[in-house]
């Protein structure tokens, strides 16, 4: 058995709810039954606290090394 490595970052990051948070949205706005709309509506309540319990993105993009200005 395989697993893949992450090296302790996060996979899903904020960009991914808040995708599904619209589309569930969207979906519960175009559906024609009440029941259903509130259960969509209710799962994108839940989808968006997800993305607030994430906070601020963290940026994981490479970073430029800490070089030490010549001495003379």
């Amino acid at each position: 058995m395989r697993r893949w490595d992450t090296k302790g970052r996060h996979v899903i990051g904020k960009q991914y709810f808040v995708r599904q948070a619209a589309i569930l949205f969207g979906i519960a706005k175009a559906t024609s039954d009440p029941k259903m709309s509130a259960a969509l509506m209710d799962k994108a309540a839940d989808v968006k606290s997800k993305v607030d319990e994430l906070g601020v993105a963290r940026d994981l993009s490479p970073k430029a090394p800490d070089i030490e200005p010549p001495t003379t």
